[in-house]
């Protein structure tokens, strides 16, 4: 784990406050950003986010679903609990707190687009930092490339119809038109270009060509993450400003989907008899968000302004330490699995 991933909680902290400082200081540069936009897609964040997402998508190994009928188990706590579970948990929760604990801090209408946006987040199943969490419990890391290889195509299929039913259900208006653009600009087209890459590099011959290519486009990414959280912080600087809680609200609702989530699969993990190695990258992919889609489509269905923005933004500033605390649990406990 490098000095970025491993301190992303402080840079994205800092560029949160880099962010808010800016965009108070010098508003009319956010606005001329703002401003630079085609079909409800912000192309200087759209860009950033490409930067974000392209090195994960290299990652992704078509060649490996061959290995899906290996270790079913793994692959049927992470499927389940994906696409089954968490998108309507978030959601769940998103109400609960929003429409009744705290509707009396926010008004109806932000208090709609904060949902929005977490249930943004609970339909987006990570893709990138899930390497970096199963390799920190020593998880079996072909299997792990699986679990994510089979996430991304499901992915493609389903996170579209699931957003929009869930955000449906709390009576948003989203065009499909909006959303399916969303699924093409930032899981199709970044997950073609990581294929196309990945093949000119598997042809070369050099196995290692790959690790090597990824190892240097990796600090783009987080360059890319980082760049993104001061526009977006920049662009909410004057809603925080005058109301410094909302951060602290959208967090309690993501840190009690995210702790739930993560001891429901490692629990059932456990019952279920599955080797650790299988077990914790299983529960911690389910856990984990691609807040990078989450953001982006955010952003289109919403706008830059918007609390559906602001609430995937602050799912990046939650999600590390909270990983990092499972990461620390799961190799406390790895001796109470069959293969510690």
């Amino acid at each position: 784990m490098g000095l970025f991933e491993r301190y992303l909680s402080v840079w994205v902290a800092f560029c949160i406050a880099a962010g808010v400082a800016l965009g108070v200081v010098f508003p009319g540069i956010f606005s001329i950003v703002a401003s630079l936009e085609y079909a409800s897609v912000n192309l200087v964040v759209a860009v950033f986010i490409w930067v974000m997402i392209y090195p994960m998508m290299v990652n992704v190994d078509f060649a490996s679903i061959k290995d899906v009928g290996k270790k079913p188990k793994g692959l049927c706590i992470t499927l389940t609990i994906n696409w089954l579970i968490k998108p309507f948990t978030m959601a769940a929760l998103g109400i609960l707190f929003f429409e009744y604990v705290f509707a009396g801090l926010v008004e109806p209408h932000t208090a709609k687009e904060y949902i929005a946006g977490m249930i943004l987040l609970g339909v987006a199943p990570c893709t990138a930092m899930v390497f970096v969490w199963s390799q920190l419990v020593r998880g079996d890391a072909n299997y792990t490339l699986v679990q994510v290889s089979i996430n991304d195509i499901i992915m493609v299929f389903a996170f579209a119809p699931i957003a929009a039913f869930l955000l449906g259900v709390t009576d948003i208006v989203v065009p499909w038109e909006t959303l399916l653009l969303s699924v093409i600009l930032y899981v199709v087209i970044p997950l073609a270009a990581g294929y196309v890459t990945r093949k000119v590099l598997d042809d070369s011959g050099d196995r290692d060509r790959i690790a090597s290519f990824t190892a240097k486009v990796k600090p783009y990414s987080i360059m890319g993450l980082l760049a993104t959280v001061v526009l977006l912080f920049g662009f909410q600087a004057q809603t925080i400003i005058d109301k410094p809680l909302v951060i602290a609200l959208i967090a309690v609702p993501l840190l009690i989907q995210s702790y739930g989530i993560f001891f429901v699969a490692y629990g059932w993990a456990y019952l279920w008899r599955v080797p650790f190695d299988t077990a914790a990258p299983a529960a911690l992919i389910g856990t984990s968000n691609f807040f990078e889609l989450a953001v982006a489509v955010a952003i289109s269905l919403f706008g830059l302004h918007s609390g559906a923005a602001l609430a995937t933004v602050v799912g990046v500033l939650v999600e590390v330490p909270v990983m990092l605390s499972l990461v620390f649990f799961a190799n406390a406990t790895r001796r109470y699995f069959a293969n510690a």
